[in-house]
């Protein structure tokens, strides 16, 4: 995967704007073998270099977990929401206003959702697809706009640790011109979206 360019996409795609690629990037997300939560992951460059964690919270209902950079700023929240038909997460700000929504929808052999923003970059509402194969071990996010891929995520094969942890990888390809907050973010629903 390392060996994938994924062209710049025509207008930024953020919703935090100091966290856009400048070039080709491939982050690897790890979920951690023994969080508390289950749902923490180490968010790297391919290159080994730390730039997200994400920590889930304990007993937390709405499967709440925070992602922060590594000076340990807090960036924002993803929640589950309950009471949809399709499993639906919401990034939230600091303040506990949503700045995105990821809606699955029903798929016969894959998994598919749509994640929809306004962009802080355009002041336009963004829309995001993605789509996975059968076992989802693949997906594209795609924008909905200009047909761009802006990402396409790769889970690893199963290992022992899958198997018996349940804990997975993930390798994401990230275009130039787009967060990789944002990236992180809809790596992690598509993972509990699987999982659910």
């Amino acid at each position: 995967m390392a060996s994938l360019q994924l062209p710049p996409v025509p207008t930024p795609v953020a919703i935090v704007d100091q966290f856009i690629a400048q070039q080709s990037e491939v982050l690897v997300l790890k979920e951690k073998v023994l969080s508390l939560s289950g749902d923490s992951f180490d968010v790297r460059l391919v290159s080994g270099e730390p730039i997200f964690r994400i920590k889930g919270k304990p007993l937390s209902i709405s499967g709440r977990k925070s992602v922060f950079d590594m000076a340990g700023n807090h960036l924002f929240d993803i929640v589950k929401e309950h009471l949809h038909l399709h499993s639906t997460y919401a990034i939230q700000a600091l303040d506990g206003s949503k700045l995105l929504e990821v809606k699955s929808s029903f798929s016969l052999i894959g998994s598919n959702a749509t994640a929809t923003f306004t962009s802080p970059s355009t002041d336009g509402i963004v829309s995001l697809n993605m789509k996975g194969n059968w076992r989802s071990r693949k997906a594209s996010i795609v924008d909905d706009a200009t047909g761009a891929v802006v990402a396409q995520i790769d889970r690893k094969r199963f290992n022992a640790r899958q198997i018996f942890f349940h804990q997975q990888t993930y390798a994401v390809m990230v275009a130039p011109g787009v967060d990789l907050a944002l990236i992180a973010a809809l790596c992690v629903c598509f993972d509990e979206k699987n999982n659910d």
